[in-house]
């Protein structure tokens, strides 16, 4: 569990964006993340269209895996997962 210090937001003031088209579904986000904010699942079928050529190619080889933020609303804007990220797919952006 991170410490408070390296918390620099109260939750749901600042939340993960996952960039589609660079995630591979490691999960090295969710092995990290003190506040179990993530979750790797597979890219519903209905979304993959929106997906760059390369994003299309990246995900038909890794099954769709992607790393999905489904309590996002609980990140403290750690960084964490943006350090551990080996495709450098998540931002800290603020919740809107």
């Amino acid at each position: 569990m991170a410490d408070n210090a390296s918390c620099k937001q109260a939750p749901g003031v600042i939340v993960p964006r996952i960039d589609r088209n660079r995630c591979e579904g490691k999960d090295d986000c969710v092995r990290v993340c003190p506040y179990d904010v993530f979750e790797i699942g597979v890219l519903p079928a209905a979304e993959r269209g929106e997906l760059s050529l390369s994003g299309r190619v990246k995900g038909f080889f890794h099954g769709y895996r992607q790393a999905f933020a489904v309590r996002a609303d609980q990140c403290r804007a750690c960084g964490l997962c943006v350090s551990a990220c080996p495709e450098h797919a998540i931002t800290l952006t603020r919740a809107t």
